[in-house]
């Protein structure tokens, strides 16, 4: 997929959680890009906005760095046997 396909998807997803507060929105966009993405595409996300991603929503860039830090992108989606997730 190439990489303006990949800015247009992540900026509509932006708009979609533009009217929650801030920090729901990126949690949102961040949770989407798990559930929906696969890795390649957010690799390719990733890359793009390492690299100035100027034409990224700012909520975009915000949820981006997330995966920048190395939480894991889906901690609270799975836990172990006998253990709950967060």
């Amino acid at each position: 997929m190439n990489i303006e396909k990949l800015i247009r998807m992540a900026n509509q997803i932006a708009e979609f959680f533009r009217s929650y507060p801030e920090e729901q929105a990126a949690t949102g966009i961040h949770d989407h890009l798990v559930a929906f993405w696969t890795p390649h595409m957010r690799d390719a996300i990733l890359i793009y906005a390492n690299q100035g991603g100027d034409k990224l929503d700012p909520l975009v860039v915000k949820a981006l760095q997330t995966f920048r830090t190395g939480e894991s992108p889906i901690g609270k989606q799975v836990a172990g046997p006998g253990r709950s997730a967060n």
